[in-house]
């Protein structure tokens, strides 16, 4: 899978914060002329992963990008609070050293790539900055749907993983985030004197166990709060490619 993640990511270039340094982080490209349609659905959402901080400056126009298109049943966005910048002035108030991981584990699936904020990830595959919202839709369009994995359901509390390919093994991963808008008043570091809004801010993320290719029922653990919502995804491993996807 790392060949994957290396023709989408090697080629991009960062307008935003690195973690170490400000040196460029790649961005894929997406076709100009695609058409503004993901082909996805409620039952086949494109995943659209933000990873930022609040202590980031170049991260407001990326997190007013996904934050728009949270409503869309097309598309599952989840906002992912890192923690590298909590040491320059302002600690997150969402941030979690997991969330720090996965980015990094999407970035060790690509040589030449920086861990930096913003950055938003497609299906586990490809990655942009996020603060253009053309780029940001193209990206989308190029991701499309995630059709050819297996089908996710929910009865209750049980979660079922329908059957599919073999070889399409992964790591059933579930989702609590708040649906909810957040306003975040910043009293200090880049952002200082700022109220930045937040939407589909990740609260969690468990991993329920693998999934094989035959059918899977999985008890889905009560939620934190009874305002977040839970996606579910079907990935193969950390940092990789994501084959399934469900938000319910």
């Amino acid at each position: 899978m790392k060949s994957i993640m290396l023709v989408a990511l090697v080629s991009m270039f960062l307008a935003g914060c690195s973690e170490s340094s400000d040196s460029p982080m790649p961005m894929a490209q997406a076709e100009a002329t695609a058409p503004r349609t993901s082909g996805g659905d409620a039952r086949h959402p494109v995943v659209v992963e933000l990873f930022q901080s609040q202590g980031c400056s170049s991260c407001p126009p990326a997190n007013a990008n996904v934050n728009a298109i949270v409503d869309r049943d097309d598309i599952l966005a989840l906002s992912f609070a890192v923690t590298y910048w909590d040491k320059l002035g302002w600690k997150d108030t969402f941030a979690k050293p997991e969330y720090t991981q996965r980015q990094r584990d999407y970035a060790k699936r690509a040589s030449n790539f920086d861990v930096a904020t913003p950055q938003v990830v497609i299906n586990g595959r490809s990655g942009l900055i996020g603060h253009k919202k053309d780029e940001l839709e193209r990206a989308i369009v190029a991701g499309g749907a995630l059709v050819a994995g297996p089908s996710i359901e929910r009865m209750g509390d049980t979660l079922v993983v329908g059957t599919g390919r073999r070889d399409q093994a992964a790591r059933v991963l579930l989702v609590s985030y708040d649906p909810r808008a957040v306003e975040v008043p910043i009293s200090a570091g880049e952002n200082n004197g700022r109220t930045l809004p937040h939407r589909d801010v990740v609260h969690s993320l468990i991993d329920l166990g693998e999934w094989k290719g035959s059918e899977l029922m999985l008890k889905i653990p009560p939620l934190a709060d009874p305002n977040y919502k839970i996606a579910v995804l079907l990935q193969q491993g950390p940092g990789g490619p994501i084959v399934s996807a469900r938000k319910f």
